[in-house]
C-alpha cells in the first residue's frame, strides 16, 4: 500500500498476472484484482477526504471505522495481504513451508502437523457462509490461530496479526473453478509464499 498524503494506491504485484495460472489465470487477476481492489482503493479515497480517517495508516482505519469507510479499508488490506502472499506457479516447489522455517516450526506446535493445519483451514473457508475470509494470524504471544472473517473482517480487529488468508468472496475464484470452492483452496497451496508468510510471523 502506497500513501500520498491522504490518497491510497493500487499495490504494484511482485509477479505478472499470468504468473499464477493454472491456480488463479490472468482473467481472475484481471477482474480482482485490477478492477475489484482499484474499486476499494477509489471508494476509500473519496470517503475518507475530510475526515478524522484520512492521515492514518490503513490498519488504524480498519480498526477505527465504521460503514463504508471499514468496508473498504479493510477490503484494501485484505486484497493486499492476499495478493502479496502468492509466488508463481511452478511444478518443483512444495506446497509446505520448509522445515527450519519458524512458521513450520509454529504450525507443528500448534496444530500438530501441517496436514491438520491445512485440513483445519480448508474447513473453515469451505463452511463460511456467505462471503468472507479464512485467515492464519498469530497472537500476541505467538500462539498460531485459525479465524473466518465475513465480509471486509480482518484479525487485526481482534488485536491478531495477519500471516495467511484465503478470499472466499465468489469472485475471488468463480472465473476458474465456478461453485468450487473448495477445490479453490485446496489450489491455492501451490502457489504460496512461505518466505514472505514467515517474514510476517517473525517480524
Amino acid at each position: 500500500m502506497t500513501m500520498l498524503g491522504i490518497i491510497f494506491s493500487l499495490i504494484t504485484l511482485p509477479y505478472s498476472a499470468e504468473a499464477l495460472e493454472p491456480v488463479i489465470s490472468r482473467e481472475t487477476i484481471e477482474f480482482h484484482y485490477g478492477k475489484h481492489l482499484q474499486t476499494y482503493v477509489d471508494n476509500l479515497n473519496k470517503l475518507v477526504a475530510g475526515t478524522e480517517f484520512e492521515a492514518m495508516p490503513l490498519e488504524e482505519i480498519v480498526c477505527k471505522s465504521q460503514g463504508g469507510i471499514f468496508n473498504n479499508a479493510g477490503q484494501i488490506l485484505n486484497h493486499n495481504l492476499y495478493f502479496l502472499q502468492f509466488r508463481p506457479y511452478s511444478n518443483d516447489q512444495s506446497p509446505m513451508p520448509n522445515d527450519k522455517l519458524p512458521i513450520m516450526k509454529a504450525i507443528i506446535r500448534d496444530f500438530g502437523s501441517f496436514d491438520a493445519f491445512k485440513a483445519e483451514f480448508e474447513q473453515k473457508g469451505t463452511t463460511l457462509f456467505g462471503s468472507g475470509w479464512v485467515w492464519l494470524s498469530a497472537d500476541k504471544e505467538g500462539k498460531l490461530v485459525i479465524t473466518q472473517e465475513t465480509n471486509a473482517g480482518n484479525p487485526v480487529t481482534k488485536g491478531l496479526r495477519p500471516l495467511l488468508t484465503m478470499d472466499v468472496w465468489e469472485h475471488a475464484y468463480y472465473i476458474d473453478y465456478r461453485n468450487r470452492r473448495a477445490a479453490h483452496l485446496q489450489a491455492l497451496w501451490q502457489i504460496i509464499n512461505w518466505d514472505e508468510i514467515n517474514r510476517r510471523y517473525t517480524n
